[in-house]
């Protein structure tokens, strides 16, 4: 077989509270990511959010459809979106070729029928981190180059949080039904992520964690902003953070994550902010 696929429910805040450790891995932790020649796919049933990886080494990966689709094909009524974070390789999308570079992303608008992924060189695969979600209209797919990004830097050294925060997939880039992804780099001597923290319940979230140490480690903070609990996070892990769930991490050394996200709307701002003081 070469895809992986598992289903996540979603949970009420309520019986989180009572989770112990194991409990609240199994349920927001993905650890079944970059596994060479597999596709592996997570459907959660927070706002119907795909999570997903293709490392092809040995040969190309076609995406196929899931059975929690119910579809002909897996973009039938779906929207994708691809960024690299292995070496050089290409996406083929109904017979046209996206060439894809270290950190290059490429989006894939809803109807299009076969997605080939493959290698430029097999001793050093692509990684293609994979999100998807439901989507009412068809855009156009379009390649998004590092030139292409909107770039913020945040934070500042006083307070261990200078980071950089590149957008690739959100609306002022890309015509886009309600998929959003970008990247957040922390810069050295940073730690801190989406601190001060927040919430926002009109969308729901997925963090993956990559460019980690294998010797070191991601504390990634979630649940309600008064109760919150922890996961620690290790390279090419991925965490679903409900609507309800403040998403924040601290590093015991450097490290990048991709944030993609999908509910309500596009606001990108759309935040509700917890006062550090006050969170528990």
């Amino acid at each position: 077989m070469k895809t992986y696929y598992s289903s996540r429910y979603a949970s009420s805040p309520k019986d989180v509270k009572s989770y112990d450790t194991k409990r609240l891995r199994e349920e927001f932790l993905i650890d079944t990511l970059m596994v060479e020649d597999k596709i592996s796919i997570i459907y959660s049933h927070f706002d119907r959010f795909i999570t997903g990886s293709a490392v092809p080494k040995n040969g190309s990966l076609i995406l196929e459809t899931i059975d929690a689709l119910k579809s002909e094909f897996f973009l039938e009524r779906r929207e994708l979106g691809i960024i690299n974070v292995g070496e050089a390789g290409s996406v083929i999308v109904d017979g046209v070729t996206f060439t894809l570079e270290h950190k290059e992303a490429l989006y894939v608008g809803q109807g299009n029928k076969e997605v080939i992924f493959s290698s430029k060189n097999s001793d050093t695969p692509a990684q293609f981190y994979i999100n998807s979600t439901p989507a009412h209209k068809s855009y156009p797919t379009k390649k998004i180059g590092k030139e292409d990004v909107e770039t913020i830097e945040l934070g500042a050294p006083e307070t261990a949080n200078a980071r950089t925060l590149r957008k690739y997939i959100v609306n002022s880039v890309v015509e886009v039904c309600q998929l959003q992804m970008g990247m957040t780099t922390l810069k050295p001597g940073s730690s801190w992520n989406t601190m001060p923290a927040h919430v926002h319940d009109r969308r729901m979230e997925v963090y993956f964690y990559f460019e980690i140490d294998p010797n070191q480690a991601v504390c990634h903070f979630m649940g309600e902003p008064q109760e919150t609990r922890h996961i620690w996070m290790a390279n090419h892990q991925a965490v679903i953070s409900p609507p309800w769930s403040i998403h924040s991490g601290s590093g015991t050394s450097s490290y990048s994550f991709i944030w993609g996200m999908a509910g309500e709307n596009l606001d990108y701002g759309d935040m509700d902010h917890c006062k550090i003081n006050e969170l528990k």
